[in-house]
C-alpha cells in the first residue's frame, strides 16, 4: 500500500501524504515521496509541484520508533528527503494544514514556497524529547522568523499558528477554501522556470547583537534546563544559522543531533514518550471493553483533597458536587475553590468567564440523598480504614444502581473497602495527587473484584482529566507510595548517620528530584506521615524507623503549617530554611541510638536513596502489583519529581545497569541498617542473566 498518493490537476502536480492519522516520515513513506518527486520533474506537462497532506495533518514528524534503529539512516533518510525537495528544478509549494510539526516543518522549510489554511499549526518540538532538529530546522527556521523568534519557538518547544506567521518566510499566503485547490492556483501564478525556485538558504538570517543575545540564551537555558543538554546544544546550532555557510551548518546541526540521539537523556524522554501511551492500555482487558457514560459526579469531603478534585472535573466540564456533613466546613471548601480560581484569573491564567463557568459546574450539599443519581462517587475523608468502611456502607445503599463508587484512599486496602458493599465490582480506588486539579498522575486501583467496565471507565475518564493514569494492585501504598516508603528510609537512616535534611535533599534535587525528601515530608506534613509510619511500623516492624519522626510529630513540628519540621519557615514563607533546633534534636536522636557518625558523600547519599526506590520497584513487579516496569517510571515521572531526563526509576536501573545496582545493594547491606535491604529476586535475577527491566 502506498504512503503518498500522486494527482495532476492540469499542469500541476499534487503529491498527498497518505499515512494516516498523521503521516509520520517512516521509511516507507519518505519512499514514495521521493520516488513521486522524481515522477513530478520527469513529466515535461508539470511545471510545479503542491506537496500536502492526506486527513486531519500535513505532516506530525518523524516516525519516532525508527530512532536509534536502520530504518532511520536508509535512502532517502530525512536529510536526503529535505534536499531533494530544495533542489528540485521545478518549484514546490509546500500546502499546510492541521499540523507540521518536527520534520514535517522541516519538509515544508525546503519547499520553495509555503502556503496554510487557518489555524494550522507548525513546531519543531525536538527538544520535548531530549534532541533538536536535525534536518535543517535550526538553520532555516532563523532565515524564515528571524534568528530571536525561532530560537524561542525551537528551544521551548512552542507551537506557532498559520495565521501568526502569514506574511513571513515561514508562511506566504492563508487559502481560504479548498487547501489544494488553491494551493494549486498559487503555484499556477508563479513565473516559470529557475526564477521560482526561492531558497531559504539564499536568505541571511538576522539579528542585532548577536554575541549578547546568544550569551544571555545561554545563561537562562543553564539555568532554567539543568540536567538536559539539549538546550544548550541547539543554542549551539542556531547560533551557527549565523556563523556557518548553510552547508557546514546542516552538518554541524546534524552532528549534535546525533550526539544526542545517542545520550541517555533523550532515550529516557522517548522512553517516556511512549510510556505516556503504554500505561492507557489496561493488562488482561481488551481496548474496546465497554464503558460507562459519566456525565456527573460527587465527591464526598470538601477539604483541600476533595476541592481540587472538584476542580480537575470542572475543568473538564463534567458537573460536580461537593458533599460534606458540615455546613462550615462545605462553606470552607468552595471558599477555597472559588479564591483558587480567582488566583488563576488575577495572573492571567483564566479569563473571569471560565471560571464563572466552571464554578457554575460545582455545587455544594450537605445531603448523601441529593447525590444518589451520580454517575461516579469519589470519597475524599480522612485517611482512616474505619471511616472508609463507614462511607462505602453509606454509599452501597444510597447511590443508584451501576453507580461508580471510587477511593481517594493513597495506601488503604482497596478490598477491605469494597467489602462492606453489595457491589464489589463498581469498586475502584482512583488516587489523585495533590494539588489534584495540577498533578498529572492518577493511581487507578485495581480491586480484587473490579469489572473490566468499571477499570476501562474509569481510565476513559482519566483521559478526559488529562490526567496519567497507571493501574495499580492492592497493597499497602500501592505502586508510589509503598516506593517512597524506603526512599524516604534511607534518607533518615543517612540522618542517623551523620548527613543534615539541606545536604541530603541538595543532593538529590542536584541529581534532579524536583524536590528533597525531608521538604517533601514537611510539605505534606509529618503528622500525615507519622500516622503512615505508624501503620507500616505494626505491618513491618523488622524494619525499624529513624527516631527522627517520630519526636518531630512528638514536638508538633508538622513542617509548613506549623512553621517548623526539618526546616523552619517564615511567616507566609514556604522556603525551607536550616534550623539548629532540627540539628540538635537530630543529634539526640543518634545518642540515643548510639549511632557513630561519619561523614557521607553527595554521591551516597543518592545511590543509597534511589537504588532503595529502584529495588522496592522491583518487588511491586515481581508480585504483580505493577505490571510493567514503564507504570512505575510513569508514576514516578507523573506524581513525585523524578527527573524526565531520566526515565523514571525503572530506566534508570537499566542505564546503570542491574548488576550494578545488585552488587551496589549487597554492599549497603554491610552497612547500617543493613537488613532494610532487601534485594529483589526479580533484580538480582535479570543482574545475572545481564537483561534489563525495560
Amino acid at each position: 500500500m502506498s504512503s503518498a498518493t500522486y494527482a495532476l490537476h492540469g499542469d500541476i502536480a499534487v503529491i498527498t501524504l497518505a499515512n494516516p492519522p498523521m503521516n509520520t516520515l517512516a521509511h516507507p513513506m519518505r519512499i514514495d515521496m521521493h520516488d513521486l518527486l522524481i515522477k513530478a520533474v520527469a513529466d515535461s506537462a508539470v511545471r510545479a509541484i503542491v506537496l500536502t497532506g492526506g486527513g486531519r495533518a500535513f505532516c506530525s514528524g518523524a516516525e519516532i520508533r525508527e530512532f536509534n534503529t536502520p530504518a532511520a539512516n536508509e535512502f532517502p533518510n530525512s536529510r536526503d528527503l529535505v534536499s531533494a525537495f530544495e533542489t528540485c528544478a521545478k518549484p514546490v509549494v509546500a500546502a499546510i494544514h492541521g499540523a507540521a510539526m518536527g520534520g514535517g516543518l522541516e519538509v515544508a522549510l525546503a519547499c520553495h514556497y509555503r502556503v496554510a489554511a487557518t489555524g494550522a499549526q507548525l513546531a519543531l518540538p525536538e527538544l520535548k524529547l531530549g534532541l533538536i532538529p536535525g534536518a535543517g530546522g535550526t538553520q532555516r527556521l532563523p532565515r524564515a522568523l528571524g534568528v530571536e523568534r525561532a530560537l524561542d519557538i525551537i528551544i521551548n518547544s512552542k507551537t506557532v499558528t498559520s495565521d501568526s506567521v502569514a506574511g513571513t518566510l515561514l508562511v506566504d499566503e492563508i487559502i481560504q477554501g479548498n487547501l489544494v485547490d488553491g494551493a494549486v492556483a498559487f503555484a499556477r501564478k508563479l513565473p516559470a522556470g529557475t526564477t521560482a525556485l526561492r531558497k531559504l538558504r539564499d536568505v541571511a538570517p538576522v539579528i542585532d547583537n548577536a554575541t549578547a543575545f546568544f550569551a544571555e540564551q545561554r545563561q537562562k537555558a543553564a539555568k532554567s534546563w539543568r540536567g538536559y543538554p539539549a538546550p544548550a546544544k541547539c543554542i549551539d546550532a542556531i547560533e551557527a544559522s549565523l556563523t556557518l555557510p548553510m552547508d557546514e551548518g546542516m552538518r554541524y546541526e546534524r552532528s549534535l543531533f546525533d550526539q544526542l540521539l545517542e545520550g541517555s537523556e533523550s532515550k529516557a524522554l522517548r522512553h517516556a514518550f511512549f510510556g505516556e501511551r503504554a500505561v492507557a492500555k489496561i493488562p488482561g482487558i481488551a481496548e474496546d471493553a465497554g464503558t460507562r457514560d459519566i456525565k456527573s459526579v460527587a465527591i464526598l469531603g470538601a477539604g483541600t483533597m476533595g476541592g481540587g478534585i472538584a476542580m480537575a472535573f470542572a475543568d473538564a466540564g463534567i458537573p460536580v458536587q461537593i458533599l460534606d456533613m458540615k455546613a462550615e466546613a462545605l462553606e470552607r471548601g468552595l471558599g477555597g475553590i472559588r479564591n483558587n480560581y480567582a488566583g488563576a484569573v488575577s495572573r492571567g491564567r483564566l479569563k473571569q468567564a471560565d471560571m464563572d463557568a466552571r464554578m457554575a459546574r460545582i455545587r455544594g450539599t450537605l445531603s448523601m440523598e441529593e447525590i444518589r443519581d451520580a454517575d461516579l462517587v469519589i470519597e475524599a475523608v480522612f485517611e482512616d480504614m474505619a471511616v472508609k468502611r463507614d462511607v462505602f456502607t453509606r454509599l452501597d445503599a444510597t447511590m443508584k444502581p451501576g453507580a461508580l463508587l471510587a477511593s481517594n484512599t493513597s495506601s488503604l486496602d482497596l478490598d477491605e473497602i469494597a467489602a462492606v458493599t453489595k457491589r464489589p465490582q463498581d469498586v475502584v480506588g482512583a488516587h489523585f495527587f495533590s494539588p489534584a486539579n495540577v498533578m498529572r498522575l492518577l493511581e487507578v486501583i485495581r480491586g480484587a473484584k473490579s469489572s473490566p467496565d468499571t477499570l476501562a471507565s474509569t481510565m476513559k475518564l482519566a483521559k478526559k482529566l488529562k490526567k496519567v493514569a497507571v493501574i495499580s494492585g492492592v497493597c499497602d501504598g500501592f505502586i508510589g507510595n509503598r516506593m517512597m516508603d524506603f526512599y524516604l528510609r534511607q534518607a533518615e537512616y543517612l540522618l542517623d548517620e551523620g548527613a543534615l535534611p539541606a545536604q541530603v535533599d541538595k543532593a538529590l534535587t542536584d541529581w534532579g528530584m524536583a524536590m528533597g525528601p525531608f521538604a517533601m515530608c514537611d510539605m505534606s506534613g509529618n503528622d500525615i506521615i507519622y500516622h503512615i509510619r505508624a501503620r507500616r511500623r505494626a505491618a513491618m516492624p523488622h524494619l525499624p524507623y529513624s527516631l527522627v519522626g517520630d519526636r518531630l510529630f512528638e514536638l508538633k513540628r508538622f513542617g509548613q503549617k506549623t512553621g517548623s519540621g526539618y526546616y523552619r519557615y517564615e511567616k507566609g514563607s514556604r522556603a525551607p530554611l536550616p534550623d539548629d533546633e532540627t540539628t540538635k534534636l537530630i543529634d539526640e536522636c543518634r545518642a540515643t541510638a548510639s549511632v557513630k557518625t561519619r561523614e557521607i558523600s553527595n554521591g551516597e547519599i543518592v545511590e543509597r536513596c534511589i537504588y532503595a526506590l529502584i529495588n522496592e520497584g522491583a518487588h511491586i513487579l515481581e508480585e504483580g502489583i505493577a505490571a510493567r516496569a514503564v507504570d512505575i517510571d510513569m508514576v514516578y515521572l507523573a506524581g513525585y519529581g523524578f527527573p524526565a531526563y531520566r526515565g523514571g526509576p525503572m530506566f534508570y536501573a537499566d542505564t546503570v545497569g542491574p548488576k550494578k545496582l545488585a552488587a551496589s545493594i549487597a554492599e549497603f547491606a554491610k552497612g547500617y541498617r543493613g537488613d532494610s535491604w532487601k534485594i529483589a529476586p526479580l533484580l538480582e535475577r535479570i543482574a545475572n542473566e545481564g537483561k534489563t527491566f525495560n
